[in-house]
């Protein structure tokens, strides 16, 4: 029986969708497959066997059953595979990929290479285009200082380079409004990135490798708020809709241009891309990558595998057998 290990939470501001993402994970993974061990690593990185009820982990876990492991390597060592459900630093930025690739350890998700590059929606954009994926304008902010002006037309949208679940973003309709959103946004990272703002419709596909890589159905979020912020993802009653209730012809396009975006960024095992669709210019526009995508009840990833015939305890089980 192969030995297979969870690690979830992390120092990240995505700590607590990791959690969740763990739970679903834990309570539909193939026990007759497979020998599961879950461990948590807290905001201050340090590591602990998690081996409490899985409730647990929509509160605080560190207030359960935990041990905490002292050598961490030889711990790791002793597993089949990892698979490292955190969103947002250490994971997705090719930090943990790194310590695992250096001592051999399998694990599920894209290698070192590419979660560096696709962490960073700059990089992410600047190797897309080279590439004529269609992106949005945009322009890229380094420093935390004020702007007086900026290159595109209003509105835009503010956000940090390197974080995920919709975390600190905004949009501006002016500049005193923008230099207040930059601010917010450097507290996240030390590079912002200004998008202009388009009335679109937000489209996701989700891949994942099985022998070959399967591409899901086109999925449309109908958010409840002007965008598909952190409130509106994980806390007020956004819409799902899968398929999306969009042409043939759009659903291919998005595919292969899904399967395009994870071959080009060197993505392995599975990966969720965003687009932006401009319903009134009829215009499709490639947004983000996510290589270590949610796997909460509300998730888009799963959901829309599922749509395409793969359950939740198959999708597990093809990523750890990858």
């Amino acid at each position: 029986m192969k030995k297979v290990l969870i690690i979830f939470g992390g120092n990240s501001f995505e700590h607590y969708i990791s959690c969740l993402s763990a739970k679903t994970i834990l309570n539909n993974i193939d026990r007759k497959k497979y020998n599961v061990t879950a461990v948590g690593i807290t905001k201050n990185n340090e590591w602990y066997i998690f081996k409490d009820n899985y409730n647990i982990l929509e509160k605080d876990w560190t207030k359960g059953k935990i041990t905490k492991i002292d050598n961490i390597i030889n711990y790791l060592k002793t597993f089949d595979k990892v698979f490292p459900i955190i969103h947002g630093n250490p994971v997705e930025n090719g930090n943990i990929q790194g310590m695992l690739n250096l001592f051999n350890i399998p694990y599920i998700g894209t290698d070192v290479l590419g979660s560096i590059t696709s962490y960073d929606k700059e990089i992410t954009k600047i190797i897309c285009n080279h590439h004529n994926i269609p992106q949005v304008p945009y322009i890229t902010i380094t420093k935390n200082k004020e702007v007086n002006s900026i290159p595109l037309d209003y509105p835009v949208i503010i956000k940090p380079a390197k974080c995920g679940s919709s975390i600190g973003i905004n949009i501006a309709s002016n500049i005193k409004e923008v230099n207040k959103y930059i601010k917010e946004a450097f507290k996240y990272d030390e590079k912002v990135i200004i998008e202009k703002f388009i009335k679109a419709r937000e489209l996701e596909c989700a891949i994942i490798f099985d022998k070959i890589n399967k591409v899901s159905s086109v999925g449309e979020i109908k958010s409840i708020n002007t965008f598909y912020d952190y409130n509106a993802k994980y806390i007020s009653n956004s819409k799902l809709l899968i398929p999306a209730p969009i042409s043939k012809y759009l659903t291919k396009e998005i595919q292969e241009l899904s399967l395009k975006i994870f071959t080009i960024l060197n993505l392995k095992d599975l990966a969720r891309i965003d687009f932006l669709y401009d319903y009134i210019n009829n215009k499709l526009y490639f947004n983000e990558v996510n290589t270590m995508p949610g796997f909460t009840n509300t998730s888009m990833y799963p959901m829309l595998l599922n749509n395409k015939g793969i359950n939740i305890k198959e999708i597990i089980s093809i990523l750890i057998d990858n």
